[in-house]
């Protein structure tokens, strides 16, 4: 189940981020300029992230195996139109429907890691799940470079579509709930239910039901713990949709690269996130199994990678190639161990509003992948990309400061009733 959910991940971003590896070659063609081209980067950011209470919503009612499936084919199908847009008109607005169809994919990985793993395996289950956008970028980035090379951007567009489309109908097949599921025996069903699981949710109707309301999604908006983490997943998001947009043009337009050559070399940071995000969901989940307190043992992580994301700002002191990517490939490997900040989703929400809880907490992640690409397409207009990388940077240390001050005790966050 989880090697399921680990491709829905890398096809995911593979949907998110073609548009960063065909921006050099797209924007000559239909003739966006830095600031247009930022707005086209947003786009997809405008729809997801303001879809994503209500995604979260949907996840907490609608079984993951049928809700997922229409996600992958709809947004598959609007990427694979993308391949015959026109203009920017065109463009922005099959941008925002990829982003409106795929806003509840978080909200059901989240919902199917909570139903399949126990509290003390879940950072690592989180952690593996969520590497799928870093793998797949880093061993497909150059794959999608040389797709673009040989059959243009719109061949790009119409490949990946149909990537998804049929992996869409692979999911349906195969994904099952733990209840639902024929192979699983009474006993993996009792260690995953005392181990904090949530496997029957889908019999606690009345609960469901009471998601949707306005006081619950002001209750999940009051809680100052809660606003810790939401700040500091916009931060982690920052430099993830830095990479995921500008990235690819940066090191063309701004630093001369090759465009073939930036393709290998884009791949490195992917890495090297990939890294940062498996080391600290099994570090993390070590250091609860050995008696550290849940509270340290998930926080630490995530404020050194913050704190390491800042390093990003170092690729503005040199030219030197090589030097660059490290400080590219240092400030993503921090950025990937603070992406483990979906286990605070499972540990912090009321259980009867995981869902909610994690429409919310991604809806103000994912403000960024609206804030960053425009700000970011305004700093470099003049031609000097450096105030864009400070401003990345700045974002990091305030996401580090957001979970040192803002986060207490990791324990579920209880609603008052009505």
């Amino acid at each position: 189940m989880l090697a399921l959910v680990f491709v829905n991940v890398v096809i995911n971003y593979l949907d998110r981020t073609n548009l960063a590896v065909a921006a050099s070659a797209l924007s000559k063609e239909l003739q966006l300029g830095p600031q247009k081209l930022g707005y086209i980067f947003s786009a997809f950011g405008w729809s997801y992230a303001l879809l994503q209470i209500p995604g979260g919503l949907i996840a907490d009612r609608v079984a993951p195996r049928v809700l997922y499936a229409f996600c992958l084919i709809t947004w598959s199908l609007a990427t694979l139109c993308q391949a015959f847009v026109r203009g920017f008109a065109s463009l922005f607005s099959l941008r925002l429907a990829t982003g409106a169809f795929e806003a509840p994919s978080y909200p059901i990985n989240n919902r199917v890691v909570t139903s399949w793993f126990p509290d003390h395996e879940r950072a690592s289950a989180i952690s593996l799940y969520v590497s799928g956008q870093f793998i797949g970028l880093a061993f497909l980035t150059p794959v999608l470079v040389t797709v673009q090379y040989y059959a243009g951007w719109k061949g790009l567009f119409i490949g990946t579509g149909l990537v998804g489309i049929v992996w869409g109908l692979v999911w349906y097949l195969f994904y099952r709930d733990p209840l639902d599921h024929k192979t699983v025996n009474q006993a993996e069903l009792d260690y995953i239910e005392e181990g904090g699981g949530l496997i029957s949710r889908k019999q606690a109707g009345p609960a469901q039901a009471s998601a949707w309301s306005w006081y619950n999604v002001k209750q999940v908006f009051s809680s100052r713990t809660l606003w810790g983490v939401y700040i500091g997943q916009f931060a982690v998001n920052a430099t993830l949709w830095f990479f995921l947009t500008w990235f690819p043009t940066y090191l063309v337009q701004y630093r001369g690269l090759d465009f073939i050559k930036s393709g290998y070399l884009a791949s490195v940071p992917f890495l090297a996130a990939c890294a940062g995000l498996l080391l600290s969901g099994f570090v993390s989940d070590y250091l609860v199994k050995t008696g550290t307190s849940v509270s340290v043992a998930r926080k630490t992580p995530i404020i050194a990678g913050l704190l390491l994301s800042v390093s990003i700002i170092g690729a503005n002191y040199t030219n030197d190639t090589t030097m660059i990517i490290f400080f590219m490939a240092l400030a993503f490997f921090g950025s990937g161990m603070a992406l483990i900040s979906w286990v605070f989703v499972s540990i912090l929400s009321p259980k009867h509003l995981i869902g909610l809880t994690g429409g919310v907490f991604n809806f103000m992640g994912n403000l960024a992948s609206i804030v960053v690409p425009i700000v970011i397409g305004y700093l470099a207009k003049e031609g000097n990309f450096n105030p864009a990388l400070v401003f990345i940077g700045t974002l990091g240390f305030v996401g580090a400061c957001s979970y040192i001050f803002l986060v207490g005790k990791a324990e579920r966050v209880v609603i008052r009733e009505k």
